[in-house]
């Protein structure tokens, strides 16, 4: 099983600062906050248990001039080693 620092590092995650460009708007957002949490990895066998693994919640705020950081739109995400959605969404800028 992977871990939290495995996730980090395999998906190669902005640090708490960074800045990330939306590749679907060009819209420009910074790392307010990040955590390690534990995800329920959906199996197609509804015999099986879900499984819980490593994974990182990343919350964002939408960079916008003239506002204060943390004010305005936000949103977050969970990434784990198992999904491509942070690769597929987004890049770091800065």
């Amino acid at each position: 099983m992977k871990e939290h620092g495995e996730v980090q590092h395999l998906k190669k995650l902005p640090r708490v600062g960074q800045t990330v460009r939306s590749k679907k708007h060009g819209t420009l957002w910074r790392v307010m906050e990040k955590r390690e949490v534990w995800q329920n990895l959906p199996d197609k066998d509804p015999e099986i248990a879900p499984q819980l693994v490593p994974a990182i919640y990343i919350a964002y705020w939408r960079i916008k001039e003239g506002a204060l950081p943390g004010v305005g739109k936000m949103m977050g995400f969970v990434y784990t080693a198992y999904d491509t959605t942070f690769d597929t969404n987004w890049e770091i800028a800065g």
